[in-house]
Parts: structure tokens; C-alpha cells; sequence
């Protein structure tokens, strides 16, 4: 009982992290699954559908915050949507898929303590072709793994330094909606079952996701927690590595 419980809360404290910096939180989501030993055929879609909720509410804070760009979006979207969905279609060994997703985590601790730039050199022309591929690679690997892309997404953009954070979350958190739409209904193509304890998690990761999203669109500081949820992915890693 206490175990459910903990879950829960750690549940809702990483959907407030993530969608405080515009993302869905599919890999805090799936760490969290992996530490409490949840299936992996599980995880997937559970991840996916409570990416669709957060992430959409992260995006409309940013979006009321007027940091949105659609043509920073829409390439990275246009490639990304198909290519998620033909990656919900594909099913991973459970040894190679708990590798690749401790790879993944550290994508987030990255995100998650900051990568620091230099505010002078941001808004560069983006590069069409390039952001395609980028798109379209992310998006197959986003419906394999069961995340929304914006963990790998988001550092891409800002090493180009084709957008600030504030932009970047925004641009993050649409593409995110968008290829979690795309991995589930993958997913639901092959055949899905919805438990219960589904409803419950979507409920709590939404008030997480809710208040999070808020904050982190009103220049919340959380350095001290996001430093944190980083540590717990660093050791969600490297468990599911020796796992």
C-alpha cells in the first residue's frame, strides 16, 4: 500500500518537473515504472498516454506566453508524426529496450540541470532538410521507446541554437503531443488494453503537469528539485543498465 502510494506521488512530482521545462515526461514516467518493476509491454503505452495529457497542457501555458514558433515546428512534426506511428508498430526485445531507455535518461538529466548557452547566438535560420531528418529519426525512435521525442528533441534546438529555452520548451512540448498521438496509435494498432490504474495515473500526473506548466511558464525556479529528479534518473539508468 505504502509502495502504491509512493509511486503515485512520485508520479505527479515528475509530470511537475517535466512539463515545468515543456515536456510530456514519458521517460521520468517510464524510470519511475521501471524502479517499481511494472511490464514493459506496460510502460509503453502507459507512458504514451500520459504524455498526450501533460505535454498538451505544458504546450498551451507556453503557447498563452506567446513563445511558440510554428516554423521552427512544423518540419520536425511533419516527418516525426508517420515515423512514430510505424515505431508504436514495432516491438523490443526487453533487454535491448531497458538499455536503450537508461541512454535516454541521461538525455534528461542533461535537460533537467541545464545546458548552459550563449544568449547572443540564439534564432539562427533553422535548416529545413536537416530538420526533417531530425524529425523523422526522433519520431521512430519515440513510438519504439514509448517517449515523446522532447528529450532529445529539445537539446538538438538549442545546440543549433535555432531557439531559446522558452521557445524550445514551447516547440517541445507540441512535438511531443503530437508524437505521443502517433507512438499510441502504433500501439493501438497492434492491439491495447486500458487498466484501470491508468485513469489513476493520468489524473495525478495531470495536476502535476497542470501546476507545473504554470510555473515553469512564469520563470519558476526549481533548480534544487529538477537537481534532484536528476539523480533519480542517474540511478534509474544505471539500474536498468545492470538490470
Amino acid at each position: 500500500m505504502y509502495q502504491e502510494i509512493l509511486f503515485y506521488v512520485l508520479l505527479a512530482l515528475v509530470a511537475f518537473l517535466y512539463s515545468s521545462v515543456g515536456h510530456g515526461g514519458a521517460s521520468g514516467y517510464l524510470a519511475l515504472m521501471a524502479f517499481f518493476s511494472f511490464a514493459p509491454e506496460t510502460m509503453r503505452p502507459t507512458a504514451l498516454l500520459i504524455n498526450i495529457f501533460v505535454s498538451l497542457i505544458a504546450f498551451v501555458q507556453y503557447y498563452r506566453g506567446g513563445f511558440f514558433k510554428w516554423n521552427l515546428f512544423w518540419p520536425f512534426a511533419l516527418a516525426s508524426f508517420p515515423a512514430a506511428f510505424v515505431g508504436g508498430m514495432i516491438s523490443v526485445d526487453v533487454g535491448l529496450y531497458k538499455k536503450i531507455l537508461a541512454v535516454l535518461l541521461l538525455f534528461s538529466v542533461a535537460r533537467l540541470l541545464g545546458i548552459k548557452f550563449k544568449r547572443a547566438t540564439f534564432d539562427v535560420k533553422q535548416n529545413l532538410y536537416l530538420a526533417l531528418l531530425i524529425g523523422a529519426i526522433i519520431g521512430l525512435f519515440s513510438g519504439m521507446m514509448g517517449i515523446g521525442g522532447g528529450i532529445i528533441l529539445s537539446p538538438i534546438i538549442l545546440l543549433m541554437h535555432w531557439a531559446d529555452m522558452k521557445k524550445t520548451a514551447a516547440v517541445s512540448a507540441l512535438f511531443i503531443f503530437v508524437n505521443s498521438i502517433a507512438g499510441f496509435a502504433g500501439l493501438f494498432a497492434k492491439g491495447f488494453e486500458f487498466k484501470t490504474e491508468m485513469g489513476v495515473m493520468i489524473v495525478l500526473a495531470l495536476m502535476g503537469g497542470i501546476a507545473g506548466s504554470y510555473y515553469g511558464a512564469n520563470k519558476f525556479k526549481n533548480d534544487f528539485l529538477n537537481k534532484i529528479l536528476a539523480l533519480v534518473l542517474i540511478i534509474a539508468s544505471i539500474k536498468l543498465i545492470v538490470a
